[in-house]
C-alpha cells in the first residue's frame, strides 16, 4: 500500500488530503476563500497567497488527524506545482518541500489539470485509461486524450478565455454573486435560451479548438447597450442564451474528439463540469453516439487535494520525483514538464 499526503494551493482553496493506492481517500480538507474574494468580484492573488500561508499547517494537521495517521505512516508528499497563481503555488510548493525534507519523504510534483482528470478515478473505481476528457474550469478549457495515467495528448483547447472565466465575468456584469458559475447555472434555468443571438466561434483549420472571448464580449456589450438606451434586460434569458452558446461550442467538439482519438469513453472534469446544462447536453449527445460517459460528483469538480493525491499515486508508480529545487509555474501544458 502507498499512502500519500497531497497539498493543493493553486488558486483560492487551500486543500490537504491523504490517499491510499490512488483510489481510496483517507481524509480530505478544503478551506475555501470564496467569501473573502467575493468582496472584490474575483480572486485577489496576494490575499489568496497570504491565506494559504495562514492555514496550510493546521489543515495538514487536520488531514492527518482525520486519517488517524502520523508523518511516519506516509510514503510520499505530493504538491500541485503548475499551473495556477504563482504566489499561491509557491506557498504549497514551499511547504511540501519542507515537510518532505523534515520527514525524509520523497516529493511528487503534480500538474493541476492532471489532478482534475484523476478526480474521476476516486469517484469511479472501474474507470481506467484510455479515454477522452473535457477539462473545463476557471482557467482552462481543453479536450485531452488520456492514453494512460501519466500520458496525455491535447486534442483541442481554448485560444483565449476559459469557459469558467467567461461564466464568472458574465455573471459579474449581470450583477450575480462571485463565484458566478453556480449563480449563472441557476438563473439560466429560468430563461429562454433563444432570446439573445450570441456568437459561436470557430477556429479555421483547428476544428477542436475553442474561443470564448467574443462570446463574453457580446454578453457584456448586450448589457451595456441595454443600460445606455434604457431597454429592459432579461437577465435570465441572457444567462440561458450564454449558457446555450457555451454548450454549442463544447459539446460537438467533445464528440468529434472522441471520434478523432478512437475512444468510446468520455469523462469531464473541472469546475464547469458541475454545470447542469452542460451535463445534460453531453449526456444526451454521448448516448446518441454510444459513448460511455462519466460525470464526477459536484464535490470533486472544484479544486481539492484528493484529486492531487490520486494523480500523485500514478506519478509515483511511474517513478516521478522532485528535488528540493522544485519550482512553481504559472502556466504549463498538461503534457509538459518543468525544468
Amino acid at each position: 500500500m502507498t499512502t500519500i499526503l497531497a497539498i493543493e494551493s493553486s488558486c483560492d482553496e487551500t486543500a490537504v488530503a491523504i490517499s491510499r493506492d490512488g483510489r481510496e481517500i483517507l481524509s480530505s480538507v478544503v478551506l475555501s476563500q470564496a467569501d473573502m474574494h467575493a468582496l472584490y468580484g474575483g480572486v485577489v492573488p496576494e490575499i489568496a497567497s497570504r491565506k494559504h500561508m495562514e492555514s496550510i499547517v493546521e489543515l495538514t494537521r487536520q488531514a492527518l488527524r482525520e486519517a488517524n495517521l502520523t508523518a511516519k505512516d506516509l510514503d510520499a508528499v505530493a504538491v500541485t506545482y503548475a499551473p495556477g497563481l504563482i504566489g499561491a503555488l509557491l506557498v504549497g510548493v514551499g511547504f511540501a518541500k519542507g515537510y518532505a525534507y523534515a520527514n525524509s519523504l520523497p516529493l511528487i510534483p503534480v500538474h493541476h489539470i492532471r489532478g482534475h482528470i484523476a478526480a474521476n478515478y476516486i469517484a469511479f473505481p472501474d474507470l481506467t485509461p484510455p479515454f477522452v476528457c473535457l477539462v473545463a474550469s476557471g482557467g482552462h478549457t481543453l479536450l485531452v486524450d488520456v492514453k494512460d495515467y501519466t500520458e496525455f495528448e491535447i486534442l483541442g483547447s481554448t485560444r483565449d478565455d476559459a469557459a469558467g472565466e467567461a461564466f464568472d465575468k458574465c455573471a459579474r456584469v449581470l450583477g450575480l454573486p462571485y463565484p458566478g458559475g453556480a449563480a449563472m447555472d441557476k438563473l439560466a434555468k429560468e430563461g429562454d435560451k433563444t432570446r439573445y443571438k450570441l456568437p459561436r466561434a470557430k477556429i479555421q483549420g483547428e476544428e477542436l479548438d475553442m474561443s470564448f472571448s467574443g462570446l463574453k464580449t457580446a454578453v457584456i456589450n448586450t448589457v451595456h447597450h441595454a443600460e445606455q438606451v434604457g431597454e429592459e434586460l432579461n437577465k435570465a434569458d441572457l444567462a440561458a442564451s450564454f449558457t446555450e452558446a457555451v454548450c454549442d461550442t463544447i459539446v460537438p467538439r467533445a464528440i468529434s474528439a472522441c471520434k478523432k482519438a478512437g475512444r468510446d469513453t468520455f469523462v469531464i472534469a473541472g469546475g464547469v463540469a458541475a454545470n447542469s446544462h452542460l451535463r445534460t447536453r453531453l449526456n444526451a449527445e454521448t448516448q446518441k453516439h454510444n459513448i460511455k460517459t462519466y460525470f464526477p460528483p459536484l464535490s470533486l469538480c472544484g479544486d481539492n487535494a484528493a484529486m492531487i493525491a490520486c494523480q500523485a499515486y500514478f506519478e509515483y508508480q511511474a517513478g516521478v520525483r522532485a528535488g528540493l529545487d522544485l519550482n512553481a509555474y504559472a502556466t504549463m501544458a498538461i503534457d509538459e514538464k518543468g525544468e
